[in-house]
């Protein structure tokens, strides 16, 4: 959510690829919706499937939400909003804060000392199929966050003897 973008350029969008997918190009091109002068720009030499697919969808929800706004009279208006830390992207809390889930490298990250090495096991699969579900979803700050977790369990409870994920 980053309402301060209000122009976002895609050079070479013609080039079919992961980061030019439909998907990927709705996902960047929504970066600039969200401000109220916002622009996107793609740069091609044709159009792309991807790409028609992309400003199709994204006429469509423009359509949708003007026609809302119009029916519930809401004249949109942009919002001011502290740009916060860079680092603490994807640390977020439920309230919108931006907190560190993991805890300093001495203490144990959500009581899993209680844990036997299966159940840690057990978990560590979870967390990896959760992971991937969240970058399936291009939640990537999430995945992000469940990543270092991850690693921070690793690393506390199974030091160097990683061979229980082999």
């Amino acid at each position: 959510d980053m309402p301060e973008v209000s122009l976002v350029a895609i050079l070479d969008a013609d080039k079919e690829g992961f980061l030019r997918s439909d998907r990927s190009l709705i996902q960047t091109i929504g970066r600039a919706a969200r401000h109220i002068n916002g622009k996107s720009i793609l740069y091609a030499d044709k159009i792309t499937g991807s790409m028609q697919r992309a400003i199709d969808e994204t006429d469509r929800r423009r359509e949708k939400q003007i026609a809302y706004n119009k029916e519930h009279k809401i004249t949109p208006i942009g919002i001011n909003k502290s740009i916060t830390d860079v680092m603490d992207i994807g640390y977020g809390d439920s309230k919108g804060t931006r907190l560190r889930k993991l805890g300093k490298v001495a203490e144990s990250p959500a009581g899993y000392e209680k844990l036997s090495t299966k159940q840690l096991t057990a978990k560590l699969k979870k967390l990896e199929n959760a992971m991937y579900e969240h970058a399936r979803n291009l939640e990537f700050e999430e995945a992000a966050r469940v990543r270092d977790e991850m690693t921070e369990i690793k690393e506390q409870y199974f030091k160097n003897d990683f061979s229980a994920f082999a």
